[in-house]
């Protein structure tokens, strides 16, 4: 495992007023650090164009971000619907708040038995779920310590509780 992982932090909405500044969809818990003036994110992944940060603000809800060499108005939209990457440490945030990149492909066990593997995360606005590959197929698990009471980053593997029907194959799948 990296230290480091490449992570969405916003995508680009549509261009805001006359002086370049675009709306940003923000999908990090630490907006005011990765949209900070002369912070630097990523056109299309971190390999992508570079974007510095000129100003930001909240305007109610919505992350307002000029970015240099974005003067105007046209020149901004050409940044619609981009998404914006930064390298981060990977890991843990804090309690209970993992990147993907440090989940993705780790182990799921039930008691001692390897159920799958995490394929990826969906985040939803009520709880993220683990998307989990098992010989059944995908199955969806609730990201929240009631289920996934336990997950070890340096062994390599988190452990779901042992739920009648979670990695039971349903009525459409085969056994």
């Amino acid at each position: 495992m990296t230290n480091e992982a490449d992570v969405v932090v916003g995508t680009v909405g549509r261009a805001h007023g006359l002086r370049g500044e675009v709306t940003v969809r923000v999908h990090s818990d630490f907006a005011q650090e990765r949209f900070a003036p002369g912070s630097v994110v990523h056109a299309g992944g971190v390999g992508g164009a570079r974007l510095e940060v000129a100003s930001s603000r909240w305007q109610g809800d919505v992350l307002v971000v000029a970015f240099r060499g974005y003067a105007d108005r046209s020149r901004a939209e050409t940044l619609r619907g981009t998404r914006l990457w930064a390298r981060v440490e990977a890991g843990q945030d804090a309690e209970g708040d993992f990147h993907d990149a440090a989940l993705a492909g780790l182990q799921v066990r039930v008691g001692d038995a390897v159920v799958g593997r995490i394929a990826s995360i969906v985040h939803n606005p009520a709880q993220d779920l683990l998307v989990v590959d098992t010989p059944a197929g995908e199955q969806l698990v609730p990201f929240v310590t009631a289920l996934v009471p336990v997950v070890d980053l340096a062994g390599g593997y988190v452990e779901v509780v042992d739920l009648p029907g979670l990695f039971e194959p349903g009525p459409n799948q085969e056994a």
